[in-house]
Order: structure tokens, then C-alpha cells, then sequence
């Protein structure tokens, strides 16, 4: 039986009419073209018929397997490369492997010209692992050699065509490789840079793309890239000076001055990030995105009248992470003490991945405004996973502690302990509402079993000794405690100040102040401004205390520990 496309394309549309509507292609591959005849000459037999009708309606019908079978067989009847194109694609789509490889094969022989079907059928073969990798190396190195009007897309692309192979060495290795030929192409060195990037070689992968740009400066991609992989590496100052100058080069690319401005925030340049931002958004007045970077820098910068007004902006605009902005908007009011506005924003944040921080936020403002027993009805209603209903419990305890009701915020931690007593974050917060309650044996019990459970506990060894410094108890052993903290996290401004701290117990004066001014510079935190100033005041430096207290008072009234040294001392 013989007969051309237009007749059998006729005799599908009428087979799947019988398809019920519903069923349809979760992701439908191209169509063939209808009214074409099939170009090998192959007689269109009735099984040819039967294969391309069961081919479509099983496809039609969701079962790709099927269909990539049948497309398949039909593409080994006809070596017809539209045939052989669909089958590919469609085996693709079912994530048959072999099969896909077999079809590319046959598109690739009945079309040697298509670049295409060279470049999937390295693809679908590296897709298959290491066994054919010398078969995709070949198919790509025809790819390179036989298009040189595609040559830089095509080694642009050799990273994608490899990108299944799960040895980044190795991939690393082929595209060195292919790319050999054409070292005066910049491409071929973005291509390099790209695959030592995917190995985890940043260093390689810098050389590379420097040596791209070096023959062809201001290349925009190849710039950007090379200021992520400077990122990555620990640069990002002078990630923003090299996207600085291909800013200055091409004043008026969004794309380039987002980068930059992405960049300062890396760099922690909040101000000048703000400024590229804000530009941006000047230049696209209501792009949601903008006004969303412009109220997240304007917040990092305690800006909160602007974040306010631009978070306002961005809802209304639409913006899709309108949850997260609710969130920042009741974090604003809260720090203008605005309770009320808070608790608004709070509470219409629905479920969702913030919705347990709402909830959380929303019991620590009724237990601030002395309805503790509101607060913790609240906590022990929240509806989550095991590890938010943990978050909630440790903010029951935590603002049990905050009302000085630390016998409660113990009972909540030990009754939790006893369905999980290898809980690390459960064993920390009871030692830590133990040491307030002077129960020094039980806090000791907690941090060592922890310490046990999770030898590089940083906090778990600075706890124990600040507590032992702080108590004038076992000072060599606090000190051996305290210095294992700070080998596993160094300059932890918190560590530094317990290792400043023990020094002052055991009169080493110099060796505190030496430690407490390290740990300041990192963060001024009162705390830290209260031992610092009680070194400086046995040194003898008294004026340097009161300044170093009272500037650290004024900005934080409410610390407690804070308030008790300067009253101390005050009597002096």
C-alpha cells in the first residue's frame, strides 16, 4: 500500500478524534510537517501506517514509551530523517536513553548535513555515560570542523552537549581537547573556562576566560563570567571593578549594570549598590524586580522609609515573592516600634515557606507586650514539619527566658529532650537556660554530650569554657575549651570575646584587651563593649570604659548585662 503524507496526516486527525480531548502531550514535541512525501523512496506499507497512527495516539494518550517505540521502528523502516528527527525527540522527552540514541543515529546518517542532528547525538550519547565517549568526542569534533560560520555557537555549546556526563574531569578533559584547534577563538577559551568552573578548578577556569577576554575585550558574557568565578574565589572587590569598567564601556546595558550592581552586593558595597539599582529602576519605572533590589539594599542600609515605601511599590506591582515582602514589611515595623502594623503584616502572610517566621514573629510581639501566656497558645497551635514545630518550641523557651522565667523555659526543653535526647539544637538550648539558672553540672551534662555527638560543635566548646571563665572555675581547662572553639571558627567575634574574657579571670591583661579589641572590630555588640570596658578600666584607661560603655548604652539601652556593668562601675 502506497500512499503520500497528505492522505495519512488526513487518516491521524481522524484517529484522534477517537482520543478523548483531555488527553494531551505534558511537553509536545514538533509536529510533523503535513502534505510531504517520505524522501528515502521507502514504500509507506500499512505497518508503516499502523506504527506512525499508534506512534501519535499513544502519544496523544501519555504513553510516551509506546509512542517512542513505535516512532522508532518507523524511523529503522523509512531512514527518513523527519521521521527519524521525531523519534528522537519524543524518546527524549520519555528519558529512553537507548532509544534515543539509536534514533539520533538514523537522523544523523539520512541528514549528514544537519548540524542538529550531530550535535543531539553527541548529547544523547554523553547522556549515556562513558561508554561512548569516544563516539561523542567524534561527533563533536565534526561538529567544529565541518560549520565554520557556527564555530563560536558550537563551542559555546560543547559544555551543554556534555553537561549528562557526571565526571566533570572528564568533561573537562574533552572539551581541552576539542577545543585545541581553535585556541585563537575566544570562544574556545570560555569554552575552557566554563568546563574547569563545572570541575570545581575557579583558578583554571580564571586563567581561561582572562585569556578569552584578552582577545576579545568587553566581551559581555565572557566579563560577567569572569566575575562570578572572581566571587567564587573569595574576589569580589575585584569582581566589581571588572564589571565597573564594561559598565563605563557599555553605559546603557541593563543587563551589564545588573551584574555590577549584583556584584557590589557581594562585595558588601551596599550604598553603590543601591545607586546601580536605583538606576535601573529609573530607567524602567515599575519593573517589579528593581523596586524589589532597591527595597532590599534600602533595608540592608536601615533605610526602613524607603524599604517601606518600595516594598509597598513592589506589591502592588505583583511581585511574586509578595509573602517574603509582607515579612520584611512587618520586620520594618517592628523596628519602628509599631507593633500593631506589624502584627498586620504578620498575620496576613499565608501558608507558605515564611509562614512559620509570621507565626514566630507574631508570639514574640504578644509575648514583648506581657501576653506570655497568649504567646506560647500561639506556638503550640502552629501547624508544621518536625523541624518547625523544633523552631517553635525553641521559641517558647526562648521567650520564657526573655520574661525571666527560666524554671518553665527549662521544663519546655526537657520534655522535648526526652522524645529526642540526641538533639543537638534542643541539648544547646537547654544548656544555655541551665546556665542560667546556675545549674552548672546539668549546662556541663548538656555541652559535653553534645560536644560528644558533634566533635567541630564550635559553640558547644565556647559555652562550656565562657561559662567555667565566667565563673572563675577550671580557668585552664576554659581557656583549652575556648581555643578549640576558635581553631574550628575563626574570628568569631563571640569566641574571641570568651578567649578575651578568660584572659582577664586569669589577669592576663594585655592578652584580654588584645582579644576584646579584635572582637569589637568584628562586632560591636554590648556585650562585648562590656568586657572591653572592664579591661580598660583595670587598666587603669577609666575615661576610654565610660566612653567604650556609655556609646554602646545609648545604642542599646535595653541589654541587661550591658546596663549592670556600667551600674557596677558607676559607684566607682
Amino acid at each position: 500500500m502506497n500512499c503520500n503524507f497528505s492522505v495519512l496526516f488526513r487518516s491521524i486527525a481522524l484517529a484522534l478524534c477517537l482520543v478523548p480531548a483531555a488527553a494531551t502531550w505534558a511537553a509536545e514535541p514538533p509536529d510533523l510537517a503535513p502534505g510531504v512525501a517520505i524522501e528515502t523512496g521507502h514504500p509507506l506499507t500499512a505497518e508503516a501506517l499502523y506504527l506512525l497512527l499508534l506512534g501519535e495516539i499513544a502519544g496523544a494518550r501519555g504513553q510516551i514509551d509506546v509512542s517512542a517505540e513505535a516512532y522508532t521502528q518507523l524511523a529503522r523502516r523509512t531512514r527518513d530523517p523527519r521521521i527519524a528527527r521525531r523519534a528522537t525527540e519524543i524518546a527524549l522527552f520519555a528519558r529512553n536513553t537507548p532509544l534515543a540514541i539509536e534514533a539520533a543515529r538514523i537522523w544523523s546518517e539520512a541528514e549528514p548535513q544537519s548540524e542538529d542532528a550531530r550535535r543531539i547525538l553527541a548529547g544523547v550519547l554523553a547522556s549515556g555515560g562513558g561508554e561512548r565517549l569516544d563516539e561523542v568526542q567524534i561527533e563533536l569534533a565534526r561538529i567544529l570542523a565541518n560549520d565554520s560560520e557556527q564555530l563560536e555557537q558550537n563551542l559555546l555549546g560543547l559544555n551543554r552537549a556534555l553537561a549528562r556526563l557526571p565526571n566533570k574531569e572528564t568533561v573537562k578533559a574533552i572539551v581541552n581537547r576539542l577545543t585545541e584547534p581553535y585556541l585563537k577563538e575566544p570562544a574556545a577559551h570560555f569554552a575552557r573556562a566554563q568546563a574547569s568552573a563545572g570541575a570545581d578548578d575557579n583558578r583554571g577556569a580564571l586563567a581561561s576566560i582572562s585569556r578569552a577576554l584578552e582577545l576579545r575585550p568587553y566581551w559581555e558574557p565572557a566579563t560577567i563570567f569572569k566575575a562570578q568565578i572572581l566571587i567564587q574565589l573569595g574576589s569580589p572587590v575585584e569582581a566589581t571593578r571588572v564589571l565597573a569598567d564594561l559598565v563605563e564601556h557599555e553605559p546603557n546595558n541593563a543587563n551589564v549594570r545588573l551584574a555590577y550592581a549584583r556584584s557590589l552586593v557581594s562585595a558588601q558595597k551596599l550604598p553603590e549598590a543601591r545607586q546601580q539599582f536605583q538606576a535601573l529602576l529609573d530607567a524602567n519605572p515599575g519593573d517589579r524586580d528593581m523596586l524589589f533590589a532597591v527595597a532590599l539594599v534600602s533595608f540592608q542600609l536601615d533605610d526602613l522609609e524607603t524599604a517601606a515605601k518600595l516594598f509597598e511599590q513592589t506589591l502592588v506591582a505583583g511581585h511574586p515573592e509578595a509573602d517574603g515582602i509582607r515579612l520584611n514589611l512587618g520586620n520594618i515595623a517592628e523596628r519602628r516600634k509599631d507593633d500593631e502594623t506589624a502584627l498586620r503584616w504578620y498575620g496576613a502572610i499565608g501558608p507558605g515557606r515564611h509562614h512559620l517566621d509570621a507565626q514566630l514573629r507574631i508570639a514574640f510581639i504578644l509575648a514583648r507586650s506581657g501576653r506570655i501566656d497568649e504567646a506560647r497558645a500561639q506556638l503550640q497551635s502552629i501547624e508544621a514539619d518536625e523541624t518547625g514545630r523544633k523552631r517553635a518550641l525553641i521559641a517558647e523557651a526562648a521567650l520564657l527566658r526573655d520574661a525571666q522565667r527560666h524554671g518553665d523555659a527549662l521544663e519546655v526543653l526537657e520534655t522535648a529532650l526526652k522524645s529526642r535526647p540526641d538533639d543537638p539544637d534542643l541539648l544547646y538550648e537547654s544548656a544555655m537556660v541551665a546556665e542560667r539558672l546556675d545549674r552548672v553540672d546539668l549546662m556541663e551534662d548538656r555541652l559535653r554530650k553534645l560536644i560528644e555527638l558533634q566533635p567541630d560543635h564550635a559553640h558547644a566548646y565556647n559555652a562550656l569554657g565562657y561559662s567555667l571563665a565566667d565563673r572563675g572555675l577550671r580557668l585552664n581547662e576554659a581557656q583549652t575549651l575556648i581555643e578549640k572553639a576558635l581553631e574550628l571558627q575563626p574570628d568569631d567575634p563571640f569566641i574571641l570575646d570568651s578567649l578575651g574574657w578568660v584572659r582577664f579571670r586569669m589577669n592576663d591583661l594585655p592578652g584580654a584587651l588584645a582579644h576584646l579589641e579584635r572582637a569589637y572590630g568584628l562586632r560591636a555588640d554590648p556585650e562585648i563593649a562590656a568586657h572591653l570596658g572592664e579591661v580598660l578600666w583595670a587598666l587603669d584607661r577609666k575615661d576610654e570604659a565610660r566612653q567604650m560603655w556609655y556609646t554602646a548604652l545609648s545604642e542599646h539601652p535595653e541589654n541587661s548585662a550591658l546596663a549592670d556593668t556600667v551600674k557596677r562601675f558607676s559607684a566607682q
